[in-house]
């Protein structure tokens, strides 16, 4: 029992004076920042392991069918880094290790002082201070350094970036077209969220952000298109999400009919009662919601899609775009499959409101 948890004098609010107490409520905003960014982060993370778990699935099926039983080792496992060891970086890394989950040994983070990382040490994760090393070794780095740290971190790790490699930003004050320049690379996420004045705090204040995500109304409260609890994120992320599966598939020469094929496992897999028991109503997509109809119409059946610049994907219109604007079957999927993701099932009763709003880039 913690019995100096209730002391008035030990609560944030204590010293604040009577007029300043109007600004609390950046406080409960900076919770809620963290927890979608965290929840986005799972959710990205989770769908690259299912993705990379299918194809190791594959590979054994085939070696079974050709008579080859041995065990074969998974080397399609999601390798994680972290750049950023501050409070940013250590929520991130509880919440990928616990809610994916990743295991330890896929897990590493990068940051000035990896001696005071002894919580993720003790567990096996390997901190230290070697960002180009970090690049060498993972397959999504995330960047959750200061806007000052970061033109020098980018010149560490431009040259060790391959094509394959994806890199999601946390740091809100350097545009995406801006880190395209820096690291001289196109495989970027860079989620954008935006407050909005209607503010009605439901983050919470005492639970860390893992019990946090395994809260319904939070995490209902998190799914890309609501915009409860006063803060939104900008749609063009998801967009990056599922041009970023296409990419993995492409760099397997997955051909484009069954890359197709598995991003609609992927994010469309989860219906509502609403579905009917066949799911003939439920949305699919299509070729011609990916790319433009010239290119769908000369693409040859084996050949993989082509390689998607992420940037530009978060930057401008795309086919995706215009079709999930008019498609709220497909939003609603999109946001069954987010909540199942997290082991919550909603009904339509529960759905959160659709915000289809995007902030400025």
């Amino acid at each position: 029992m913690d019995m100096l948890g209730d002391l008035e004098s030990l609560q944030f609010e204590y010293g604040i004076q009577e007029e300043d107490r109007s600004w609390l409520y950046l406080q409960g905003r900076s919770r809620g920042l963290m927890i979608k960014s965290c929840a986005h982060a799972t959710f990205f993370c989770k769908l690259l392991c299912n993705l990379r778990e299918s194809f190791h699935e594959k590979q054994t099926s085939s070696c079974l069918s050709t008579g080859v039983v041995a065990d074969i080792p998974n080397d399609d496992e999601l390798k994680v880094g972290i750049i950023g060891g501050g409070h940013l970086g250590k929520q991130l890394a509880r919440v990928l290790l616990q809610l994916v989950p990743i295991p330890a040994e896929n897990l590493r983070i990068s940051t000035r002082r990896p001696e005071a990382l002894d919580e993720f040490q003790n567990l096996g994760i390997q901190c230290f201070y070697h960002n180009p090393q970090l690049v060498d070794w993972a397959n999504v780095i995330f960047l959750c350094c200061l806007p000052s740290q970061l033109p020098n971190i980018c010149l560490e790790i431009q040259t060790h970036l391959k094509k394959d490699h994806i890199v999601y930003s946390f740091v809100a004050a350097i545009p995406i077209a801006r880190l395209k320049l820096l690291l001289n690379h196109t495989s970027i996420l860079r989620p954008q969220y935006q407050c909005v004045e209607e503010w009605v705090s439901i983050w919470g204040t005492n639970k860390d952000i893992t019990a946090a995500l395994q809260d319904p109304v939070i995490l209902q409260a998190t799914c890309p298109f609501s915009s409860a609890g006063g803060i939104t994120l900008n749609s063009k992320w998801l967009e990056g999400v599922l041009y970023t599966v296409l990419n993995v598939c492409t760099a397997r020469d997955v051909p484009h009919l069954q890359a197709l094929q598995r991003l609609n496992q992927l994010l469309l897999s989860v219906h509502s009662a609403a579905c009917g028991k066949d799911g003939a109503s439920c949305p699919t997509l299509e070729l011609r919601d990916l790319v433009s109809q010239v290119y769908s119409k000369n693409l040859p059946q084996r050949r993989p899609f082509p390689w998607f610049d992420l940037t530009a994907v978060q930057l401008k219109e795309t086919p995706f775009s215009q079709h999930l604007s008019v498609s709220p079957a497909l939003q609603d999927h999109l946001t069954y499959r987010y909540c199942d993701s997290f082991g919550i099932s909603l009904t339509k009763e529960q759905q959160p409101a659709v915000s289809t709003g995007s902030a400025s880039q």
